[in-house]
């Protein structure tokens, strides 16, 4: 039976080869769920290459994830470097330890594979923004420069959060925060730095940006593109470790993808 929210054109169901290996019940159910409802295309490619060649080839089916927040990434990714005026409008069913999904539960998906594959088929795409980096780098949810609690020694957040340098023992961080919508710097480098933390807003507009700085009360921002820059730091977009970068600007993308959730 044809579910009323299905795409026209049907589905392209997009296996992550990591999820097939890690949970292949789960993923067996959501292939039944979406099969049972729409017209879809099962695709179960060995390697990113093959993932993105079948993303390419999709012609008018909606694109369905199943795999966790690395493989959602990935494809919004993939879709972003498109040119022209494509449809980039996904479903993610999320197959994959509760760690691996962190960024699926921030934007409101389901998790579970039924509840995800009938959120697929029956939800409604919900635009979204996209924050992009000067390396063409994608960020769904949001950034943050800092360490895990495991790095701090001495007190909460000490000058610099460990695991952003190369050492234990590093220096204090001192970075350049500015916010490019009148060109407002929230840090600069004679401030040490304990946090920065910029996510895409939650009902559209600009990016929102909070900086901690040692001893002084948080400072915020909303910004169309934030830079920051500095001795060689580390931060995590969507929950991944990149770096390290002595520079890196964000700027925001209104309205970039969408994402298929519940009614």
């Amino acid at each position: 039976m044809s579910h009323a929210g299905a795409p026209v054109g049907g589905l392209l169901v997009l296996v992550d080869p990591v999820a097939r290996r890690l949970d292949g019940e789960s993923v067996r159910i959501a292939k039944d769920v979406l099969s049972a409802g729409a017209a879809a295309k099962i695709c179960l490619p060995d390697s990113q290459e093959e993932f993105a060649r079948a993303l390419a080839r999709r012609g008018h089916r909606r694109p369905v994830i199943v795999g966790d927040d690395r493989a959602l990434v990935r494809a919004v990714g993939l879709l972003h470097r498109e040119r022209g005026p494509v449809d980039r409008a996904l479903s993610l069913v999320p197959v994959g330890p509760a760690g691996s999904l962190g960024l699926a539960r921030s934007l409101g998906v389901p998790l579970s594979a039924v509840l995800g594959a009938r959120a697929a088929l029956d939800g409604v795409p919900r635009p979204r923004d996209l924050l992009v980096d000067d390396s063409d780098g994608v960020v769904l949810g949001g950034l943050r420069i800092a360490g895990p609690p495991a790095a701090r020694r001495g007190g909460p957040y000490r000058s610099l959060l460990r695991t952003l340098l190369a050492g234990p023992e590093a220096a204090p961080h001192r970075l350049r925060v500015e916010v490019q919508v009148d060109g407002v710097v929230l840090a600069d480098v004679d401030q040490p730095v304990e946090d920065v933390a910029v996510r895409t807003g939650e009902r559209g507009g600009p990016a929102e940006v909070i900086v901690r700085l040692a001893g002084a009360a948080p400072l915020t921002g909303r910004a169309e593109a934030v830079t920051v820059s500095g001795a060689d730091f580390r931060y995590r977009a969507d929950h991944v470790l990149t770096g390290p970068v002595r520079r890196r600007t964000w700027t925001r993308h209104p309205a970039a993808w969408a994402l298929t959730l519940p009614r």
